[in-house]
């Protein structure tokens, strides 16, 4: 076996695979799209950090890869789904870094919060300006945490020792986990209005992307301070610019951008801003962890044995592939759907598979739907092999039923998710002859759709001219509908409503339909 090693990782983690008997290493530095295909056909692993891109072109000339490893957490650099489509596995090592990142929002925190860097340049300059750096103290004051996963909960737990009040905002994580931890969990319009530091522990993804902008940056705290160690684009950086220059955000610590490597952004203008050019796991300890981390995942996957950080290909038995494959994607994207019609932090998921699958050992799926429950916020952090984990750590209890017997279908897949004790969702879905993937079910409403695309879904009161009032503000958008399924109650109640449609809603429209009198609750999906 040939493992070719790029991007300057870890002498360590080399060592690693040297001492594997059957495989050849060989050592490169960052190779562009063009150097990479050449050679690329030779290996049958590749090893990179973040400097060298794995696109579609250098996938399909890797003819006998079969992983790619990714020493971090982010796979930004890696086209996943070509890998996927051509059966190689991608590996990440999303637990390597979280100290590090967390220790660097702690350090970035302090010198924000005493002005230390200002200071520093200052007195390097001959000034003694003592009243001018004026910091504050960390005692007391309200830390809004953004994502409460690894690198978040590691934040609160330094942040508790500084004597903070901590407040939480995070889907997936529930009052009995947030009360262990010792935090307030809040809506985001409470962590919003009530911080006096926000700081980030979120994945960029549709669902994140500037999800920090001037309506936000209203609602704050006159004063508050914002902290970004996490990734680039969850703040819109020209909002952040304008709400600092107008005295709205005191200050601002950022380690990561919108585009990287960035040396020329408006912010580094303002002295109230302190930078670093994406520091959070640049750490020796986290550098060797990554390290060694990818390295035994590589070796794993050439030996053929089961990975713990798959991000993209579930670990199933080679006996079970044939029938088992058709309800990966399935489970995934009811996973993701599911996500979309919780009604808060969820704490109980209920699995039921019907029908003949339900003789086979189907924990593969189980893992492949809380992966596609969690991943729209996680990112990165959650993957086929510890989306179980991840969801017990988050005070989520799942359970499998099984059954042969089922009534409408040969195989059936139904999911019940719960939170609080106060509401309930239940979806259904099947597979049907070669391959084709159909929702069945969205609480007592039924339904024959596929997932695929982006699709609208709609709670509204069962009266005329509701369906009209939705296309038109469509329409204003030039936004086709290339598909509608609809379902009611009962006359005059409430119906359930799927536009499929032909390109990716933004937000200001699905402000605008759940603005329209009647409609109870709206939001969009893409598969």
């Amino acid at each position: 076996m040939k493992v070719l090693i790029l991007d300057n990782i870890s002498e360590k983690g080399v060592k690693v695979l040297k001492d594997e008997a059957n495989i050849q290493v060989d050592i490169k530095g960052k190779m562009s799209e063009d150097e990479l295909c050449q050679i690329i056909g030779d290996y049958n692993a590749v090893a990179v950090r973040s400097a060298t891109k794995i696109t579609k072109k250098v996938l399909e000339h890797g003819q006998q890869l079969q992983v790619v490893g990714r020493a971090g957490v982010g796979i930004d650099n890696i086209d996943v789904d070509t890998a996927t489509m051509k059966g190689i596995v991608v590996v990440n090592t999303p637990e390597g870094n979280t100290i590090s990142a967390a220790e660097h929002t702690v350090g970035m925190m302090l010198a924000l919060a005493r002005n230390i860097p200002q200071a520093d340049h200052s007195l390097r300059e001959g000034r003694w300006d003592r009243k001018k750096f004026v910091g504050t103290e960390l005692r007391n004051k309200k830390i809004g945490i953004l994502g409460f996963g690894k690198i978040g909960s590691e934040v609160g737990k330094r942040c508790k020792a500084f004597g903070m009040k901590i407040l939480v905002h995070d889907p997936y994580v529930t009052q009995d986990i947030a009360k262990r931890a010792g935090v307030e969990l809040v809506d985001f319009a409470g962590l919003l209005k009530n911080s006096d530091i926000i700081t980030v522990h979120m994945p960029l993804t549709s669902e994140t992307k500037h999800m920090i902008g001037k309506e936000q940056f209203d609602l704050m705290k006159d004063g508050v301070r914002i902290l970004n160690v996490a990734r680039g684009g969850i703040i819109d950086e020209k909002d952040l610019y304008e709400a600092i220059k107008s005295k709205k955000v005191a200050g601002a610590a950022i380690d990561v951008y919108e585009t990287e490597p960035q040396t020329e952004s408006p912010l580094f203008t303002l002295p109230e801003v302190i930078v670093t050019p994406h520091l959070g796991a640049q750490t020796k300890e986290a550098q060797v962890n990554v390290a060694i981390d990818v390295a035994e995942e590589i070796v794993r996957v050439l030996k053929g044995e089961p990975v713990q950080n798959a991000v993209n290909i579930p670990f199933i038995k080679p006996e079970l592939m044939s029938v088992v494959k058709p309800y990966v994607e399935l489970t995934e994207k009811l996973g993701k759907l599911a996500g979309k019609l919780a009604c808060g932090p969820i704490d109980e998921i209920e699995i039921k598979y019907l029908g003949d699958i339900a003789n086979l050992d189907l924990s593969s799926l189980t893992n492949t739907f809380l992966k596609g429950l969690l991943r729209p916020f996680l990112h990165d952090a959650v993957n086929y092999v510890n989306a179980p984990l991840v969801a017990k750590k988050r005070g989520i209890n799942v359970k499998e039923i099984k059954s042969s017997q089922t009534e409408d279908y040969t195989n059936q897949i139904c999911i019940t998710i719960k939170g609080n004790g106060s509401w309930k969702r239940s979806i259904a879905g099947t597979v049907f002859k070669k391959n084709e993937m159909r929702i069945l079910r969205i609480d007592d409403f039924s339904l024959d759709i596929q997932p695929t695309g982006h699709i609208i879904i709609t709670m509204h009161n069962d009266k005329p001219k509701m369906v009209g009032n939705i296309g038109m503000i469509l329409g204003e958008y030039d936004v086709n509908i290339a598909g509608m399924q609809l379902d009611r109650e009962e006359e005059g109640g409430t119906a359930l409503m799927l536009l499929t449609v032909d390109q990716e809603v933004k937000p200001e429209i699905m402000n605008r339909i759940k603005e329209i009198p009647g409609v109870s609750y709206a939001t969009t999906v893409t598969f």
